[in-house]
């Protein structure tokens, strides 16, 4: 075993030796997780690698994967619930923000802020993304996770995606990144890394769309402060069309909107509210909002997480399903 350990060591070093020959690369070992993550939870990674130019990016991006180390591309980790042990492997972060205009398009390189794209496209008097206006996080992830609120996603807008597949880089337009509810085809393609993204937007006049954005931000400041220390909502709505007929039959009709039926609903029939392990716990007045009050650990992250979708699954026989994703974790199997 010490000889196994030595030789992965050696293997490590020469793999961040070639690393750090890169331009516009850092490079740090045994990086804590938890600078990087808005739970602010998660051990060490054997590396993190951070790339301000695409080239630098992808030139790591293709030595991570030819290392025969495990490697994780992430983003601002405001979704991400990385594991108390750490990651053993290779965390690769893009920090390209460059944002740009061409006339009713806006493109924006992955590793820009989505609240700076949002900024951009007001003050250009660009519409249709205003109301993702507080939603934190980089603009890959934006597009890898299909975000959005208040009646639009990212998809409404995108007419193109660059990502890297492996081998090359590519582009996809709208129908080829196969969105779905908070999801696309990049979620299901875990070596595909997205690179830039285009949206078409529509003209109108800044200040109708400060104000817009303005009232949306207060809004989402009082639900979700932003020193707060969570993921914002960590279930997926429901589709109440897919809804077993009894358990449709149980719901407020009032409370479905865009065809969905908002997971807080089912949580609150079950008591989440209040719940807690440890330090992380379910916010008294939104029962799909779990933070870490403090020094709160991963296991329990998941542990509560897993307790939220028993309950439900006991009272409804339906599952919930998170919007998070992990790092060094298993997810949970579903019910």
């Amino acid at each position: 075993m010490l000889s196994y350990n030595r030789h992965k060591m050696q293997g490590l070093d020469r793999t961040l030796a070639r690393l750090a020959s890169i331009p516009n690369l850092a490079v740090w070992r045994e990086a804590p997780l938890s600078r990087y993550t808005r739970f602010g939870i998660g051990g060490p990674a054997a590396a993190l690698v951070e790339a301000s130019t695409e080239e630098a990016f992808l030139g790591a991006l293709v030595e991570a994967r030819s290392s025969g180390f495990e490697w994780a591309v992430i983003g601002a980790g405001t979704n991400l619930i990385a594991a108390d042990a750490g990651f053993r492997g290779i965390v690769l972060r893009y920090l390209g923000n460059r944002i740009r205009r061409h006339g009713r398009c806006v493109s924006a390189q992955a590793g820009a802020e989505l609240e700076a794209l949002v900024g951009f496209a007001i003050d250009a008097g660009l519409r249709g993304l205003e109301t993702m206006a507080g939603i934190p996080g980089s603009v890959g992830a934006a597009v890898y996770g299909n975000a959005g609120a208040y009646g639009r996603s990212v998809s409404d807008s995108l007419v193109e995606v660059r990502f890297f597949d492996g081998s090359s880089v590519r582009a996809l337009d709208n129908a080829g990144c196969q969105f779905e509810y908070r999801g696309s085809i990049f979620k299901k393609q875990k070596g595909w890394v997205i690179l830039e993204a285009q949206f078409a937007l529509e003209p109108a006049e800044p200040a109708e769309l400060r104000r817009t954005a303005s009232e949306i931000l207060a809004v989402r400041s009082r639900k979700y402060p932003p020193e707060m220390r969570c993921a914002g909502s960590i279930f997926k709505n429901l589709f109440f069309e897919r809804l077993p007929p009894a358990v449709a039959a149980q719901v407020p009709a009032e409370i479905v909107r865009e065809g969905k039926v908002p997971a807080a609903w089912f949580l609150e029939q079950v008591g989440a509210k209040g719940l807690s392990r440890g330090d992380i716990r379910v916010a008294d007045y939104h029962a799909n909002l779990v933070y870490n009050a403090g020094a709160g650990t991963a296991a329990d992250l998941c542990a509560l997480i897993e307790e939220l979708k028993r309950r439900v699954r006991a009272r409804f026989g339906i599952e919930l399903e998170e919007e998070v994703q992990y790092l060094g974790i298993q997810p949970p199997a579903l019910g």
